[in-house]
C-alpha cells in the first residue's frame, strides 16, 4: 500500500484547496493527504506515461527526506500544452498511477486554462500546501519561473538531473535509446 492510502487524512470532496491567477487545485478521490499539510516537496507535471525517468525523479526528490505531493496537470491543460491527441490517459488516472508509487505520499489535480504558466500563478496556488521544497527535472523550460515561485513560497529549490533520453514524447514517437 503507498504512504498516501496509508496516511490519508481526510475524506473531504475533491473541492479546489488553492487558487490563484486562473489555477485550481482539487485532490483526486476526495482525500486529502497528510503531506498536504506543509512542508512537503512539490513537483508537477503532465506524467502522461509513467517512464523510468519519472520514477528516478521522484524516487530522488522523495529520497531528500520530505514527503512528496504531485501536481497532475489536468486534461485540458494537457492538450493545451502537448496537442490534441494528449493525454492518453485521463487525469485521474494518471493521479492514481502516482499515488500507488512508493515515492508518492499524495497527488493532486492542477485545473485552468493552458496558457497560465507565470509562477505568481504556481505561487498562489501551492501558497495553501506550504511547501517545504519545489523540486523540477534539469533543462525544464519553466526553470526560472519555479525558482521565483520556490523563493516566493519559502521554499527549497531543487534542480533534480534528467534521465537521459527518456520521456513520453519520445516513446510514443518510437525514438528510444535501445
Amino acid at each position: 500500500m503507498s504512504r498516501s492510502a496509508s496516511s490519508a487524512s481526510s475524506s473531504s470532496p475533491a473541492a479546489p484547496v488553492g487558487h490563484g491567477g486562473g489555477l485550481t487545485l482539487s485532490w483526486p478521490g476526495g482525500t486529502v493527504p497528510e503531506a498536504a499539510r506543509g512542508g512537503a516537496a512539490v513537483v508537477t507535471g503532465v506524467f502522461d506515461l509513467l517512464h523510468v525517468g519519472h520514477v528516478r525523479f521522484l524516487t530522488e526528490v522523495r529520497e531528500r527526506g520530505l514527503p512528496l505531493l504531485v501536481g497532475v496537470e489536468d486534461d485540458r491543460r494537457t492538450r493545451g500544452w502537448k496537442g490534441p491527441e494528449r493525454p492518453f490517459q485521463p487525469e485521474a488516472e494518471r493521479a492514481e498511477i502516482l499515488r500507488a508509487l512508493r515515492a508518492v505520499d499524495g497527488t493532486f489535480l492542477v485545473h485552468g486554462d493552458p496558457s497560465v504558466t507565470d509562477w505568481t500563478a504556481y505561487a498562489a496556488l501551492l501558497a495553501p500546501l506550504a511547501p517545504g521544497a519545489m523540486a523540477w527535472t534539469a533543462h525544464d523550460p519553466y526553470t526560472a519561473q519555479k525558482r521565483r515561485a520556490a523563493a516566493e513560497l519559502g521554499a527549497r529549490a531543487w534542480e533534480i538531473g534528467e534521465t537521459p533520453g527518456r520521456s513520453t514524447t519520445r516513446i510514443v514517437s518510437g525514438r528510444m535509446p535501445g
